[in-house]
């Protein structure tokens, strides 16, 4: 039992790391569009964000991926970016109906590149239960994920409630704010 605290602890701090703070960015942009009415949406798109970083984590944990973390700490700012951006360039211009399917096979794209991330401190830690490990990690991960998605809801209500943000303001200025952080990581991790 010790085992499944230490890695589902592991999950809840990868996440809510504030030194780390990539994945609560890019689940800030992942729901900005989002509020309480689409929870169903947002907790699907949080539970494939969770496993494709779980994936990955599988695949390099048994040697089948293996990918430079140099190129890894490049592309996660990458994907925060793209997903602000289309945030900039959607917002306001109606349902997402139509390219959900593109947005969930997306979502679990960049979960594959952020997991990536965190692969090579996994696989060393492991203490050799494999699947149960990553089982557990995963959990941590997804619980921690739901923490800053409902906190960030709860700051968008309000803002969109009590301040009067619409929702198209709301979502160009939280993906505005997270361009601007991003930036700075991206370049940090530059390789070209």
């Amino acid at each position: 039992m010790t085992d499944f605290w230490l890695y589902f602890n592991l999950g809840l701090h990868h996440v809510l790391d504030w030194n780390a703070y990539d994945h609560i960015l890019f689940l800030i942009v992942l729901c900005a569009s989002y509020n309480f009415s689409s929870w169903k949406k947002i907790l699907i798109l949080v539970t494939l964000f969770t496993l494709g970083h779980t994936l990955s984590l599988l695949l390099a944990s048994y040697n089948i991926v293996s990918v430079s973390s140099k190129v890894v700490e490049f592309l996660i700012p990458i994907t925060i970016l793209v997903t602000a951006i289309f945030n900039i360039f959607s917002s306001g211009k109606g349902k997402k109906t139509e390219r959900r399917g593109i947005y969930y096979m997306v979502t679990i794209f960049f979960g594959l590149i952020h997991g990536m991330g965190f692969a090579s401190f996994f696989t060393a830690l492991d203490s050799g239960n494999g699947m149960l490990s990553l089982l557990e990690f995963a959990l941590g991960i997804e619980a921690a994920q739901l923490i800053v998605v409902i906190i960030f809801l709860i700051i968008a209500f309000i803002f969109q409630t009590i301040f009067r943000f619409n929702k198209r303001d709301w979502v160009l200025v939280v993906s505005s704010l997270v361009i601007g952080m991003t930036i700075p990581m991206l370049i940090e991790n530059w390789i070209f």
